[in-house]
C-alpha cells in the first residue's frame, strides 16, 4: 500500500499539524492496510479532539511533551504538537 504525500502532513483544527516521521510513514505501509486506515483515523480523531480518546492516551515518563495513544494492539508514540514519531506493537 503506497501512502499519498498529501497523508504525509494533514491540517487539523485542533493540532495545527499531523507530521509523520519516515518510520512511522514505513511502518504504516508495512503493516495491514485495515489498521493502516485505523491507526491514520484516530490520530486525526485525537488531533481534532483529544478529549475524544483521553482514556488512550497517556503521557511519557521522562519525555515532556510526547504521548502515547493505544490503538487496539497498537502503540503510536507523538509529541503533543501532532508530530507521529513511531509506533509498534
Amino acid at each position: 500500500m503506497a501512502i499519498d504525500p498529501p497523508l504525509a502532513l494533514c491540517y487539523l483544527d485542533s493540532v495545527e499539524r499531523v507530521a509523520y516521521s519516515k518510520a512511522a510513514l514505513r511502518a504504516l505501509r508495512r503493516i495491514p492496510a485495515n489498521a493502516s486506515r485505523l491507526i491514520r483515523s484516530k490520530i486525526e480523531q485525537y488531533a481534532a479532539d483529544p478529549r475524544s480518546l483521553a482514556g488512550n492516551v497517556k503521557t511519557l515518563k521522562g519525555e515532556k511533551g510526547v504521548v502515547r495513544l493505544r490503538v487496539g494492539d497498537w502503540r503510536v508514540i507523538m509529541s503533543k504538537e501532532g508530530d507521529v514519531l513511531v509506533w509498534w506493537i
